[in-house]
């Protein structure tokens, strides 16, 4: 991730969940996988499309990621 996201920004836009709450869910509910990310936020459950780029069907893609994500709190 080389921008900075602010902890507002809504990386799931079908449930709004924003990085800060998936950043709740990783840190504080040792959410360590986009499934686990998924049951404790909702992100990522209905088209999928936040969870990967390859998995994002829209014309305009997204910026911010789950996959890359999980991968920056990887211990």
């Amino acid at each position: 991730m080389a921008r900075k996201f602010p902890h507002s920004y809504v990386v799931c836009k079908c449930r709004n969940v924003t990085l800060g709450e998936i950043i709740y869910s990783i840190k504080e509910k040792n959410a360590d996988s986009i499934e686990k990310i998924g049951e404790s936020t909702d992100a990522g459950t209905c088209c999928k499309c936040c969870q990967s780029k390859e998995k994002d069907i829209g014309v305009e893609k997204m910026e911010l990621y789950l996959e890359q994500i999980v991968k920056k709190f990887e211990k």
